[in-house]
């Protein structure tokens, strides 16, 4: 789809326009389907997979750390970690998280806020086996986030292991090992300017008894409404 550039002079102007009447889709998952297709294909994007989860405690400490994206549709945005992991820890006290999205050779960026749900364990079993082995491996003897007395000691926990598997044999899934889907509440897209004058669009669901005026906030489609936010 051909997006309109603004009507601003050329030396301001470092992306194309990110208009209401022009979305690709005017719901938050066909819209970050066509973005990080763009992303995928862009041959400057080294990783558009990687993204910021960021979890807190029950008390609201946060934390943040980058992880790869496993897949994503409607359902939500699909990754996977260990449960002994510091953010396996605070998954289980606090669902809510936040992801970020950031490709700089586009300028773009994608916020997502919403609560994570459990995939359930045939699924996540599935993913593990269908991983290479290296790291199927490693996930068995790197027990996230905890203290090591050095590097020599995980290397040798992983080369034993893997001469068990060398001739072959399946790699058993980690008790530890889960995997979970976002399902967000708010999508955030946002494509910079030199200007600071960035397009920003949120999607989220509307409060019940909200007027939704196609002026400020704007009918989607799947129960969405959408509005510009100030850059």
């Amino acid at each position: 789809m051909e997006i309109p550039k603004v009507d601003t002079p050329c030396d301001i102007c470092i992306c194309e326009a990110l208009l209401e009447d022009k979305l690709a889709s005017k719901e938050p998952f066909g819209l970050f389907e066509f973005w990080h297709r763009e992303a995928c294909n862009n041959d400057e994007v080294i990783n558009p997979d990687a993204m910021c989860l960021s979890t807190a405690t029950p008390e609201g400490v946060p934390s943040a750390r980058i992880v790869q994206l496993q897949g994503h549709d409607k359902n939500g945005f699909r990754f996977y970690t260990s449960s002994e992991s510091q953010k396996g820890r605070e998954l289980e006290e606090n669902p809510n998280v936040a992801l970020t999205f950031y490709w700089p050779a586009q300028q773009r960026s994608v916020r997502i806020e919403g609560r994570a749900q459990m995939l359930p364990k045939a699924e996540a079993a599935t993913f593990f086996q269908s991983r290479p082995l290296d790291t199927q491996i490693t996930s068995h003897v790197s027990k996230q986030s905890t203290p090591l007395a050095d590097r020599a000691e995980l290397w040798r926990q992983h080369i034993d292991m893997a001469k068990k598997f060398e001739s072959g044999g399946v790699v058993p899934v980690p008790k530890t090992w889960r995997g979970y889907t976002v399902i967000p509440r708010t999508v955030e897209f946002c494509q910079a300017r030199k200007n600071r004058l960035s397009d920003r669009i949120r999607f989220r669901r509307p409060n019940p008894s909200e007027v939704i005026d196609g002026h400020i906030v704007h009918p989607g489609i799947d129960g969405w409404v959408f509005e510009r936010l100030a850059p």
